[in-house]
């Protein structure tokens, strides 16, 4: 089940869009205002925000702003009671994935919804092949990542790594440097019938570390990002 983060001050508003995702299926959680809303997309890791423009405590264009400045990739549907083409420009420009204007049809949110979530999972699927069509190898400190032969070594030693956990380590070795959400890493590299069990990342995180990392207790390599996911950096 996806979760959807519902960010706007208008109660009226919050009541409706959570109705009408809900029985379209999806969990929901809300915030009234940006600073709220900001620690609940960190903490709760949702697949998609809906966020308003005009909030209190801090806006929407500032919350996406500092998302896409923490490499938080998660889909960005802003809402705006302004009619203007600067406020969308600018809201595109900062990160958000798509825009509406109030008043909108609550149909037309539960589409637009569906349409950013079916993108960004065929994107996902899709990203290993094309990254592994790209790259011949990729050299990350002692590690050296061969896509085409399925192959990593350490210095000169070859590790021993299942298919997905060669796969995981191929994807964050793609995205070195970002902070990469738990549900991310489980709809690049899993089947989907795995939606929503992200226990199994943390599970193949782990076996991953004891075959790269000379000391799982302080990893050199894939870093635990607390309360969102993790990330692996080059040493």
């Amino acid at each position: 089940m996806h979760k959807i983060l519902v960010v706007d001050d208008e109660s009226s508003i919050v009541t409706l869009l959570q109705f009408n995702l809900e029985r379209a299926g999806f969990q929901v959680v809300t915030a009234a205002d940006g600073k709220t809303g900001l620690q609940l997309a960190l903490s709760e890791k949702p697949s998609l925000i809906i966020l308003d423009l005009m909030l209190p405590e801090i806006d929407g264009m500032e919350v996406c702003k500092i998302l896409r400045q923490e490499k938080v990739n998660i889909p960005i549907l802003m809402l705006t009671a302004k009619d203007e083409e600067l406020d969308k420009i600018l809201g595109l420009e900062l990160g958000a994935d798509d825009y509406l204007t109030k008043p909108f049809s609550p149909r037309e949110v539960v589409a637009r919804v569906k349409a950013i979530l079916r993108r960004v999972e065929m994107e996902q699927s899709v990203e290993i092949k094309e990254l592994k069509k790209q790259e011949t190898e990729l050299k990350i400190g002692e590690l050296t990542i061969f896509p085409e032969k399925y192959e990593v070594f350490r210095n000169e030693t070859k590790l021993e790594l299942t298919p997905k956990e060669f796969e995981l380590l191929f994807y964050l070795a793609s995205n070195i440097g970002k902070v990469l959400s738990r549900d991310q890493l489980l709809n690049a590299v899993w089947d989907y019938d795995y939606a929503g069990e992200t226990r199994i990342v943390d599970v193949h995180i782990s076996h991953l570390r004891d075959k790269i990392e000379e000391n799982t207790k302080q990893p050199k390599y894939i870093k635990t990002i607390r309360g969102f996911g993790y990330k692996l950096e080059g040493s």
